[in-house]
């Protein structure tokens, strides 16, 4: 397993937790603009949230458009900037076009086409860079002052994060119309890669149902949270580790500050999965789901799949964060999920 670089040094000041009434102020601004996605059944107490379903294929459309319809409230008309590998670019592009506001998006040069084209669709304004998350956050930084925008992060945003957090809100609301009583054993699973997503669910859920378990999902080649969580400061892998990974939005380098705050209070555990269980939980999503999901989208799937004897509870509900895969790559995991070691005979039948 890849060892941790040095820790990065502690952001300055104390960080301001989001509240439950911050992401219940998100879920207002957000009606009618986000779908409120169901609660899939899948195997005897599974659940799946597919998320990919979102207008822009993935939950990220929840946190940008929350934070740039907060701009717009203010009266600040320049515009944004932000810096993605995709998913949350596409958000931001969408929540631009609809709020009117002018949108320029870092992305790093091998990012999906079909996350590329989602973006130019809304009209927003592509910057290419190379892999690394630090080049793509000090160009958008650059952008940003040079230009006089207003920097919105994927993750490093109170607004955005409380913004995902209605993704949590909506799942407590689901499962009371399940009738599962508060305190039944239940495990919410939820992607890391910068940590915005499962930071804002972690505080939805536990402050409305606290015997709820909340634990992030990371690919065993960018666990950077699980090794942050447990030195108990914010630790980097380099970017050539985080690229190994199939699951191309969960490549951050380090948790994001602001959730990373979040995630030490209010996370229960991380589990990590493995390449072939990503492959086989995409393969398993298509055939038992009739969901497309992207690697990043099926690691918690995955963790459900494989990982269960590792999980706090038998009842668990699985965030499908994303759906935005080429359509070639997903014909290759497709079949790679099938023919992979993790898809037994007992799957194929």
């Amino acid at each position: 397993m890849p060892r941790a670089a040095d820790p990065l040094p502690e952001p300055p000041g104390a960080i301001k937790l989001i509240s439950l009434a911050d992401i219940r102020q998100a879920a207002d601004r957000l009606r009618g603009i986000t779908v409120r996605t169901p609660l899939l059944p899948f195997g005897e107490k599974g659940l799946v949230k597919p998320e990919s379903l979102q207008p822009t294929g993935s939950f990220k459309l929840r946190g940008a458009y929350n934070a740039l319809a907060q701009l717009a409230e203010s009266g600040s008309r320049n515009g944004v900037v932000t810096h993605s590998s995709g998913n949350h670019a596409q958000a931001v592009a969408r929540a631009a076009r609809l709020l009117g506001l002018r949108a320029v998006v870092v992305m790093p040069e091998n990012a999906p086409r079909v996350k590329v084209d989602g973006v130019r669709a809304d009209g927003a304004e592509i910057v290419f860079v190379g892999p690394a998350n630090a080049e793509r956050v000090a160009r958008a930084h650059q952008i940003a002052d040079g230009q006089g925008l207003e920097l919105v992060s994927s993750a490093n945003d109170s607004r955005v994060m409380a913004g995902q957090g209605t993704c949590g809100l909506e799942i407590v609301e689901q499962l009371a119309e399940m009738r599962l009583a508060t305190d039944e054993p239940v495990t919410v699973l939820a992607p890391i890669g910068l940590g915005g997503l499962a930071a804002g669910v972690a505080v939805a859920v536990k402050e409305l149902r606290p015997a709820t378990k909340v634990i992030g999902v990371e690919p065993a080649f960018a666990a950077d949270t699980r090794d942050s969580l447990a030195a108990g400061r914010l630790r980097r892998w380099s970017a050539e580790q985080t690229g190994r990974t199939m699951a191309d939005g969960l490549r951050g380098e380090a948790p994001a500050a602001i959730p990373f705050a979040h995630l030490q209070r209010y996370l229960d555990g991380v589990v990590t999965v493995e390449e072939d269980q990503i492959a086989a939980a995409v393969s398993r999503a298509a055939a038992e789901l009739r969901l497309v999901l992207e690697p990043s989208g099926a690691v918690t799937l995955a963790a459900m799949l494989f990982h269960a004897e590792h999980l706090p509870s038998a009842r668990h509900v699985a965030i499908a964060s994303g759906g935005n895969v080429d359509r070639e790559r997903f014909v290759a995991l497709l079949a790679r999920g099938y023919h992979s070691p993790e898809w037994s005979e007992t799957n194929r039948s």
